[in-house]
């Protein structure tokens, strides 16, 4: 019987898809963000075990506010394309027993080929992109932007809607030219249905402590709205600037 690593679950997630959501966070991830806010969820043989159908008992008393509410189920982690059978298995039967919207929050990690099947179950993706700019992308994460990027441009030609979403941390995501690169890269997409700055916080900082790794980010502040603000105009500057270029070109 196929089984998942499970770290936690939310029955009343409001942020992470359209409407009111269970949440499942999957164990496992190979990307070690400065800022992440869930470093317990890195391993990969550790949370709890637990088989679809158990899963499904935990969704179904609350089933009414999640139809409601248009909202469904989303699968987070770590990263949850790393069990991706087990996902998939569970975005099938959700959809079929309930007729329940599937969201994929993912960073784009994996193989977009290789987890196909996951992705035929799936109604949104919720895409992290972490950085723009690969050298700080490896600084942050410890891995290149090469395979996020290639899933975005690869969800945009198979016709998948996304939601992107960028953290904001000061002194990191602050450089002009990587907003705009960020927002023209975000113009080239097909199907994106909204974007969002998720301005970076220092409430995980304590489970760094608990498992006695030292906070990569001590001592930096949240982004003020004033950042939050310039952010979104220049990366909105890039996306303009595609969709000239992309009419310049259709133009001509």
């Amino acid at each position: 019987m196929l089984k998942g690593r499970i770290h936690s679950l939310e029955t009343f997630g409001t942020v992470d898809g359209p409407g009111i959501r269970f949440v499942l966070f999957m164990q496992g991830c190979l990307m070690k963000c400065q800022y992440c806010h869930n470093p317990d969820t890195w391993a990969l043989d550790g949370g709890r075990e637990a088989t679809v159908e158990e899963i499904l008992g935990e969704i179904e008393p609350y089933l009414s506010y999640y139809r409601n509410s248009g909202g469904g189920l989303t699968v987070s982690g770590g990263e949850p394309t790393l069990q991706w059978p087990f996902v998939a298995e569970l975005f099938r039967e959700v959809k079929q027993r309930w007729g329940l919207h599937t969201t994929l929050d993912s960073n784009g990690f994996n193989d977009p080929e290789r987890i196909h099947e996951l992705l035929e179950h799936t109604d949104l993706v919720l895409l992290d992109l972490k950085h723009i700019n690969d050298e700080k992308h490896i600084k942050l994460t410890g891995k290149s932007n090469e395979r996020t990027l290639h899933t975005a441009q690869w969800l945009s030609e198979h016709g998948h809607k996304m939601w992107i979403r960028h953290v904001y941390v000061p002194g990191i995501h602050n450089e002009e030219e990587d907003l705009i690169s960020l927002g023209r890269f975000i113009g080239t997409l097909h199907g994106v249905e909204k974007f969002e700055i998720l301005p970076y916080h220092q409430m995980g900082i304590y489970k760094w402590q608990a498992l006695g790794r030292a906070y990569p980010l001590d001592g930096v502040p949240s982004p003020s709205e004033e950042e939050v603000e310039r952010a979104y105009r220049l990366i909105e500057d890039g996306r303009r600037e595609m969709a000239a270029n992309e009419q310049k070109a259709t133009c001509i």
